[in-house]
């Protein structure tokens, strides 16, 4: 079996160009890039609010950044800039608009108001949380450096603004290798996400990293056996998992890397079938670009993405809210630690 990992610089350095999606289509064919996920009976209802985000981002001078894990209908029709969680960071410092509407989760448009300090940042419902950013708190990470003195931290995007400020610098699974080798230290402190922690462990044995008890709710309830058991429905699949899955789950896996890598690989490799081991949306937003590939799930749907909607997108821009700010005390701390990361080499 094929084993590649996210160590390769080749993979590692592969984050997926945003996909600057026209807002000027005609509606029949933006409905082209998502009928196979969406029943053509359904397309009226969605129609209207899809019209009228494309009229009210020209109005408001405003974009759509969507995350990887958005369902289809906003991720192909809506959305502006698409990615995962790094590609969205390094996105946003270039977006030319007065308003940026984050589709993801709450670290994320925390994360575009840091870079766009000046820019109306919203996020369409303010309950689009994060298990991993809940684990931890700015509190937690002071008592980390009493207790490791000395040890740099590295935290995980997937936290809040006041956590990252407590930070030395940031990662995301997609640049996680290239930042803790970036440090140069015999020991590093990879917080919150212990899963993540342990699969970098494994890419790099010269350093000590040392976790803390964070968890995504998704990718933490995949299995070995979820894996075996698809191998021996489909023989020859391709299985591949994000590194917020647990290590013996990776181990099972063909292919380990952050959603743009996968996205990448499913392309360029075209596997006649694979089985995505992360959230449900990011095989049907490939599928939707790739007709002869079969996606097989299982898969685990994150309750937090799916609170967007066109139609809360909708809300959102004709109101301006809900508006996400970051307080002044900590933004400049944390806005150097994603700084920090985006200024680390991945090749």
């Amino acid at each position: 079996m094929l084993k590649v990992s996210i160590m390769e610089d080749a993979m590692t350095a592969t984050v997926a160009p945003a996909a600057r999606i026209p807002g000027a289509l005609p509606l029949p064919d933006l409905y082209a890039r998502v009928s196979r996920h969406v029943p053509a009976i359904e397309w009226p209802a969605l129609a209207p609010d899809i019209e009228a985000i494309l009229r009210l981002k020209r109005e408001r001078n405003a974009v759509i950044l969507a995350h990887n894990y958005q369902a289809p209908e906003i991720f192909h029709t809506v959305a502006d800039i698409v990615g995962d969680s790094l590609a969205l960071a390094r996105e946003a410092v270039t977006v030319d608009a007065d308003v940026i509407v984050l589709a993801g989760v709450h670290f994320m448009a925390e994360t575009a108001k840091l870079l766009n300090p000046s820019k109306t940042v919203l996020i369409p419902d303010m309950g689009a949380g994060c298990s991993l950013a809940d684990s931890i708190t700015a509190e937690d990470v002071r008592g980390l450096r009493k207790k490791y003195p000395g040890v740099p931290i590295v935290t995980y995007v997937n936290t809040s603004a006041a956590v990252k400020a407590e930070s030395d610098l940031c990662c995301t699974s997609g640049n996680a290798v290239a930042v803790v080798r970036s440090l140069n230290a015999p020991r590093v402190l990879m917080i919150p996400d212990e899963f993540l922690a342990q699969n970098v462990q494994a890419e790099v044995p010269d350093v000590e990293i040392l976790t803390w008890a964070g968890h995504c709710e998704v990718h933490e309830r995949f299995t070995p056996a979820d894996i075996r058991d698809v191998r021996e429905s489909y023989p020859g699949v391709t299985v591949i998992a994000h590194p917020e899955c647990p290590p013996d789950v990776v181990a099972e896996s063909d292919f380990s890397g952050s959603t743009a890598m996968m996205m990448d690989f499913v392309v360029q490799k075209r596997p006649s079938q694979v089985v995505l081991v992360t959230e449900c949306s990011m095989a049907d937003n490939i599928a939707a670009q790739n007709p002869d590939i079969e996606f097989i799930k299982p898969c685990n749907m994150c309750p937090h993405m799916k609170r967007m909607s066109l139609s809360n997108i909708r809300r959102s821009l004709e109101t301006l809210t809900h508006e996400v700010t970051v307080d002044p005390a900590l933004a400049d701390r944390a806005r150097a630690a994603v700084e920090r990361m985006l200024a680390v080499r991945t090749r």
